[in-house]
């Protein structure tokens, strides 16, 4: 597990908008909420911890993005995020 966190640690990048709009097209964004950690959400995508994963989509920490949130990205495409992909999702969050 130390590992898997460790890997994932190193893949965090920051992203602009313009990098993630393919990831958007195939729906496979995923909005992590600031207050958690996400390296910590990774790891539990990872290890398909699905207890964890649906308390957080049910607390609406994890949320696809609304049409409103992607239309005003795309209005303003140098907008930055954390991003983190765990295949097949991009895990993102505003800076």
């Amino acid at each position: 597990m130390q590992e898997l966190r460790e890997e994932l640690e190193k893949m965090v990048d920051e992203a602009e908008w313009d990098w993630l709009i393919p990831h958007a097209q195939r729906d496979a964004i995923v909005l992590v909420d600031p207050a958690l950690d996400l390296v910590d959400v990774g790891v539990a995508i990872a290890n398909d911890n699905v207890s964890t994963v649906q308390e957080w989509i049910l607390a609406e920490k994890l949320q696809k993005p609304s049409q409103q949130q992607l239309s005003d990205w795309g209005q303003d495409r140098s907008r930055r995020f954390n991003a983190l992909i765990v295949q097949p999702y991009v895990l993102i969050q505003h800076q």
